[in-house]
């Protein structure tokens, strides 16, 4: 077969999350062998709904979807599901086949090699719980190399990837020879390698296709943008000066009544070429999270961070002290601990890090499994709340986009971008002293990171930050660092 055949086509594809909320409205869009292809779109838009379908485990309401028979399809999850997180490395692959795999291990090896997870003693028996962050990030990509598939789908892959990861996987990606479709919100992973981006716009539901590097198709986008409204805008002043006309005509009465008439009909022509204007995703608003009140003195004092060395743990001395209005960055590779050490000062629980006494922490992790995925999102954030007052709820929870019908809609079926809008809603709503940040910028939209940035950067309790993105860290105000690799 030729390489630019397509083995992928969308025709007029529709597709809803049960009753009244449409996702996909007769989508057409079609992808060739042997491209790498980007999925664009603001949180919540239905992007990994896309996968679903291609995957075959969601159904179109209407309209159809080919694939080229005897291909093969896999994806790489944006996380593991917690029902796997239990699984040895071994029965984690092996889940990824129907049938039993009895040379399994060697693959296993193969493909950790590929990912560059290597030098693990046992790693076919151990608990996947047992790695870090960014090393899961790495298995979930295995997961999906290991079936060697003609179709590879890959859900924000850069997610808990540090900087060595992130190049790795960009190398991989631009010497792939298959078909490969990629959800991100990474701009500068996304242009390495990318032929043409599909755009879903939320508001439209439908997907546009453009061909070229993604710095191309932004700024292909952000053109056509300018030009419809600089042609709307024109239409606009002539429709209005039509207007006049015909009511300073019609005041006159006998004939010019017929002018008039021509004048209006003029009018509503010009309202009909006006273009529809693809909206920009939106952005949340700017908001502020509030430092607990009469906080003072040694907010957290650490004198020793437990770490990973070589695969086993080793207790290191540290002399940081943590007050109000002081930012603190945590750093290191991906399995040396930052996410672990983390969670045990979140929860009080570190040996070397003693919290003051009535402090207030808010935690962002980057699973979100703070969140209890049943509740509604309403019960979520009036939760989170230490005196409930509902209208204020609803006025911080509509600047981080959450409204409608997305308020009782539990926690477990949303994106994880919405996930992660709710859980800085959340924080805003607890007033914390401190604030633990575990990778804050995972799954969010590209759009929300300089707003997310500048409110981390204003906040005046005492905060730690994990974060991977160094354009994102350069935003923040960050007082001292304690790198757990030195």
């Amino acid at each position: 077969m030729a390489s630019n055949d397509i083995i992928l086509r969308f025709e007029e594809v529709s597709f809803e999350h049960g009753h009244n909320h449409p996702i996909l409205s007769e989508v057409d869009f079609s992808v060739r062998r042997g491209t790498k292809i980007t999925i664009m779109g603001q949180n919540g838009a239905g992007k990994s709904t896309i996968f679903g379908l291609i995957t075959g485990a969601h159904k179109p309401e209407s309209g159809d979807i080919y694939i080229t028979k005897g291909l093969t399809i896999a994806t790489a999850r944006q996380v593991i599901p917690r029902e796997e997180l239990d699984l040895t490395v071994r029965d984690f692959f092996q889940k990824c086949f129907s049938k039993k795999v009895y040379d399994i291990d060697p693959r296993i090896e193969d493909v950790l090699e590929v990912v560059n997870l290597t030098g693990h003693k046992n790693v076919h028996d151990r608990v996947v719980r047992s790695f870090s962050g960014g090393q899961q990030a790495r298995l979930l990509l295995a997961s999906a190399l290991i079936q060697d598939p003609d179709i590879l789908l890959l859900d924000e892959p850069t997610n808990n990837l540090d900087k060595a990861g992130i190049a790795h996987l960009t190398d991989f990606l631009i010497d792939y020879k298959k078909t490969c479709i990629v959800i991100s919100h990474e701009a500068d992973f996304l242009n390495a390698f990318t032929d043409g981006v599909l755009y879903l716009d939320v508001r439209t539901r439908k997907v546009e296709q453009y061909s070229g590097n993604y710095f191309d198709v932004v700024k292909e986008i952000t053109a056509r943008i300018e030009r419809e409204n600089r042609k709307n805008a024109q239409l606009a002043k002539e429709i209005q000066a039509n207007k006049d006309k015909a009511n300073f005509f019609a005041m006159k009465g006998g004939q010019m009544r017929m002018v008039a008439k021509r004048m209006r009909d003029k009018a509503a022509e010009m309202e009909e070429e006006k273009v529809d204007i693809r909206r920009e995703d939106k952005t949340i608003r700017p908001f502020t999270i509030p430092a607990q009140d009469q906080l003072s003195g040694d907010v957290l004092t650490i004198t020793s961070v437990s770490t990973m060395k070589n695969h086993k743990p080793e207790t290191r001395s540290a002399n940081v002290t943590l007050r109000k209005n002081k930012h603190l960055l945590l750093v290191g590779p991906n399995g040396i601990g930052k996410s672990t050490l983390l969670e045990a000062m979140a929860k009080g629980v570190s040996k070397g890090a003693v919290i003051a006494p009535g402090v207030k922490v808010g935690y962002y992790r980057q699973d979100f499994s703070t969140l209890n995925f049943d509740d509604t999102v309403y019960d979520s954030l009036i939760s989170a709340m230490g005196d409930p007052n509902e209208q204020a709820m609803r006025s911080i929870a509509a600047g981080f986009l959450i409204t409608g019908s997305v308020m009782h809609t539990k926690i477990g079926k949303l994106s994880e971008g919405q996930k992660g809008l709710v859980a800085f809603a959340r924080l805003v709503l607890e007033r914390p002293g401190l604030l633990v940040l575990d990778e804050p910028t995972n799954h969010i939209n590209f759009r929300h990171l300089p707003v997310i940035a500048k409110a981390l950067d204003q906040y005046e309790g005492a905060m730690m930050l994990v974060s991977h993105v160094p354009e994102f860290v350069k935003q923040i105000r960050i007082d001292d660092i304690l790198d757990l690799e030195k």
